[in-house]
């Protein structure tokens, strides 16, 4: 993989293996260009994302590996009298956006021969990747932090993998994982590996095709930054090819209790200083150091966009306003609504907001 290289040392991705990390140097992998979006490539006898596969960058051995995730409905409602639309990911098979980087991530690992494989998460990746992993054939074990709610570890073994529950916050769990990882695990990170990336950007090339027109701001939950990221970069290979004429304006949501990249955008470096892996309601975000945090923080400048932060009473009150409009989601993605209220009447439409997780997934 060409294109693939590791962003310190600049030496690509080996040829075979999956590591997580650069082997040389052990600085993180990422994409330097991206197969450009080309309408006339479209596969629309694939199933899911599966229509947009020119843009993955797989091998040609790569499996199709789907559970039909993608074509999530965009639902309009009024707000303050301003056209909201409401892009509702939490409808893919397994409740979350993850899906979309799953399908194209285990199809990678499986072009590579992988049989087994572990991963780390707060509880909607894992799940992703379990459900992704058996439909492949892959054996799968998960790390999680022993907070994260019941119906998402459930959800894990119902699938088949094994569970390993971490005791103390989010970052035992990845550190947990990277001694499995040391110990030759394969680690299928959604964090560090990058090819979930590209399914991401499937949600900019749907929001294309179903709003028709250039989207003047579009606004996400923001843990570790993979689906802003990912949405940016399918924003810009529209942009290029024409589809559209320009970025929207990127929005990133952050629980207060765990907020780094909202702080470096509020406070500059200062701000850093007082970032905790604090409590919060939004379990899916609770990440202090985002491993791609630099380039989600430039992408976000680069638009435009800004970085906000939610208090917990906003989260749980923003969850039930959006249970009130017919959208079931977990306090993860209902950080989104206060930082919607702050820009309604100041921002031209069409606005977007991505509701990433079902309300399902927090039910105790």
């Amino acid at each position: 993989m060409e294109d693939l290289i590791c962003t310190n040392c600049h030496r690509p991705f080996p040829e075979s293996g999956v590591p997580y990390r650069c082997p040389a140097c052990g600085g993180i992998f990422d994409f330097t260009s991206l197969p450009p979006f080309n309408p006339a490539r479209l596969e629309a006898d694939l199933p899911g994302i599966w229509r947009y596969r020119h843009t993955f960058g797989l091998p040609e051995n790569s499996p199709v590996v789907s559970l039909g995730e993608g074509n999530t409905p965009l639902v309009w409602d009024e707000m303050s009298g301003q056209d909201v639309a409401f892009k509702l990911e939490y409808l893919n098979p397994t409740g979350s956006f993850k899906d979309r980087g799953s399908a194209v991530l285990v199809s990678f690992l499986k072009s590579r021969g992988v049989e087994s494989a572990v991963e780390d998460s707060s509880g909607n990746a894992g799940a992703s990747f379990a459900a992704y992993a058996a439909r492949s054939g892959l054996q799968a074990r998960v790390f999680v932090p022993d907070y994260a709610s019941g119906p998402k570890r459930d959800q894990i073994k119902a699938y088949g993998a094994e569970l390993t529950r971490i005791l103390g916050p989010r970052s035992n769990a990845a550190e947990a994982v990277r001694r499995a990882a040391e110990k030759g695990a394969v680690y299928a990170s959604h964090a560090y590996l990058p090819h979930g990336l590209l399914g991401y950007a499937t949600v900019a090339f749907e929001l294309a095709q179903q709003i028709g027109r250039d989207i003047s701001m579009v606004i996400v939950p923001v843990g570790q930054g993979s689906l802003l990221l990912g949405m940016a970069r399918g924003f810009a290979s529209l942009k290029q090819t024409g589809v559209i004429s320009k970025v929207p304006r990127l929005v990133g949501v952050q629980a207060r209790a765990c907020a780094p990249l909202w702080a470096l955008f509020a406070y500059g470096p200062a701000g850093l200083g007082w970032v905790a892996e604090g409590e919060t309601a939004a379990e899916g975000i609770r990440i202090r150091y985002p491993i791609h945090g630099d380039a989600v923080f430039k992408i976000v400048e680069e638009s435009e966009g800004l970085f906000s932060a939610a208090d917990e009473y906003e989260i749980i009150t923003g969850q039930q306003s959006l249970a009130r409009r017919g959208f079931y989601v977990e306090p993860t993605s209902a950080v989104v609504l206060p930082a919607l209220n702050k820009v309604l009447g100041k921002v031209p439409g069409p606005i977007v907001v991505v509701l990433t997780g079902s309300g399902y997934k927090s039910i105790q």
